[in-house]
């Protein structure tokens, strides 16, 4: 099989957005993102990791214990970053169920116990030319990490969204107006 150095791709950049559940989804890589959606700004270094898990069931043949069969009992899709930029929207999604309100130039945010919040995520990751665009119809922040108050490191906050199966079973959509994803190796 020949190798092919050109789709190789490295994630340069990209972007993080969030929309309420019932807004109109991208359909491509590129268009631009519905109004109703928020970029939630600066992403750390460490950009999105992508998780697929799932956790199966062994079936095992009484004739010599083998296993004959592995049944999926159940699966995730989730995806994880860091926020580094302090605004409404990422405090909103770190504090589920939370608001901040602003007064005359001075906000609160009174913290609440979490409650139900999904939403639409989408994900932008950015090679050059290259672009391939994550949208997750029905998400919701499912786990955050600690807040680290400190001098010489950025105020951040770690988000794992958990994609939720839509009535077909798709729990994301992707984009992509790569041609290394339209091409086959040769055998």
């Amino acid at each position: 099989m020949p190798l092919n150095a050109n789709a190789v791709r490295v994630a340069i950049t990209g972007a993080a957005y969030v929309a309420p559940l019932d807004s109109v989804k991208p359909v491509d890589a590129t268009s631009p993102w519905p109004n109703t959606a928020t970029d939630i700004g600066w992403i750390s270094d460490d950009g999105i990791t992508e998780s697929n898990s799932a956790d199966t069931t062994e079936i095992k043949g009484w004739q010599g214990g083998q296993t004959v069969r592995k049944v999926i009992s159940s699966s995730e899709v989730t995806y994880k970053f860091t926020a580094i930029e302090t605004s409404k929207t990422v405090l909103e999604l770190y504090h589920k169920g939370s608001k901040v309100v602003t007064t005359s130039g001075k906000s609160v945010l009174a913290v609440k116990a979490p409650g139900p919040d999904r939403r639409q995520f989408g994900f932008d990751v950015i090679d050059g030319d290259s672009h391939v665009r994550i949208v997750v119809p029905d998400g919701e922040v499912t786990e955050t990490g600690d807040i680290t108050y400190k001098g010489d490191e950025a105020i951040a906050y770690e988000l794992t969204v958990t994609a939720y199966p839509g009535p077909d079973g798709t729990v994301a959509i992707k984009y992509s107006d790569d041609p290394a994803w339209g091409e086959t190796p040769a055998a």
